[in-house]
């Protein structure tokens, strides 16, 4: 995984209606195609009476992307759903648009341009988020060592998350991965080398 991607920030619901067609937008971000299909599922489901439900979804930078007109002319509905995903400038999103017909056809200009809007409108109401890669870090030190380096930490970006206190401190931090070989060295430094900053795994969580 890449140590920074944009993504949708949350899940959201947008409606716009085109001459008198109910277009609802559903979006949000996913981590793979079975979070997608089981987001489409969910939406289909909450709509089971809608004539349509046109999905798309782009993951790992559009090297995974999907899409279905769901019953409405070739190109008019799940091609322009995935170009607003891919014109955003984010990944790992899905978009199902529901589309409740109002009597009057719209034709395909009229589609793309009622697909998008709901689409966007979808993906403005969620905003989105930059996700990044942390390093859990564990450090195994004196009490008096880790005083000193408690007050140190907010230099090197690197944030302590629940250490464990007994004969001496074990300290679990986190860290941008970016980071980590500064949190490493100071580590080092200010304990003379009695201790170590082992990375021990890593998460991911919105940047700061």
């Amino acid at each position: 995984m890449e140590s920074k991607r944009i993504t949708a920030a949350c899940a959201a619901e947008a409606t716009v209606e085109e001459k008198k067609s109910v277009f609802i937008g559903n979006v949000s971000p996913v981590s793979s195609e079975e979070e997608a299909r089981a987001f489409i599922d969910a939406v289909k489901k909450k709509y089971y009476d809608a004539r349509h439900n046109v999905f798309a979804y782009y993951l790992n930078g559009g090297n995974i992307s999907r899409f279905t007109d769901d019953g409405e002319p070739k190109g008019s509905a799940g091609i322009p759903v995935l170009n607003v995903l891919k014109m955003s400038g984010a990944t790992d999103m899905c978009m199902v648009v529901t589309r409740y017909f109002g009597g009057i056809l719209l034709g395909t200009g009229g589609l793309v341009r009622a697909y998008s809007a709901a689409a966007k409108a979808a993906l403005d109401k969620a905003g989105f988020a930059v996700m990044e890669m942390y390093d859990l870090v564990e450090v195994k030190c004196s009490y008096s060592d880790y005083q000193k380096l408690q007050s140190q930490l907010p230099k090197v970006g690197a944030a302590e998350e629940n250490s464990a206190f007994g004969a001496d401190v074990t300290m679990r931090l986190s860290c941008k991965k970016s980071d980590t070989q500064a949190l490493c060295y100071l580590v080092t430094q200010l304990t003379g080398a009695r201790s170590n900053a082992v990375v021990t795994g890593e998460v991911e969580r919105k940047s700061v």
